[in-house]
């Protein structure tokens, strides 16, 4: 047996989550700075969001009502910390790092999408994480 971490999924820190968890979100956290707005966009679009301006740590996102949430987004790398929390917290998130700069790699395997806001628009971001 290895020495990697698996999750319950049955995937290891070097393996990349299922692409194909591409199930639409109705609701969503956005935690961090949102310098590109991707919370309005995603508003726009139809899906419920509530806003973490707080250091997203456990006790902020059980308060934000990460269990009954379909979507959570990441806007820095600083936060990502709070992606392991997110995913022990509720198994069927999917979780989208929506920052500039590197993928911290302990939480690589983790997110569903990382996405450069200099490469895609909110709103292109929001359509597909709303579209059925």
């Amino acid at each position: 047996m290895s020495d990697d971490p698996i999750d319950p999924d049955g995937r290891t820190d070097a393996s990349p989550r299922d692409a194909g968890t591409n199930e639409p979100i109705a609701s969503a956290i956005v935690a961090g700075p949102d310098d590109h707005d991707i919370a309005p966009a995603l508003a726009a679009e139809g899906i419920d969001v509530t806003r973490i301006d707080e250091p997203p740590n456990r006790p902020a996102l059980e308060t934000a009502g990460i269990t009954s949430v379909e979507g959570y987004v990441v806007t820095d790398y600083a936060d990502a910390t709070s992606v392991p929390i997110a995913r022990d917290l509720t198994d069927d998130l999917r979780i989208v790092a929506y920052a500039s700069g590197s993928v911290p790699e302990f939480v690589r395997s983790q997110l569903d999408l990382a996405i450069d806001p200099r490469v895609l628009d909110p709103n292109i971001v929001a359509e597909e994480l709303a579209r059925p």
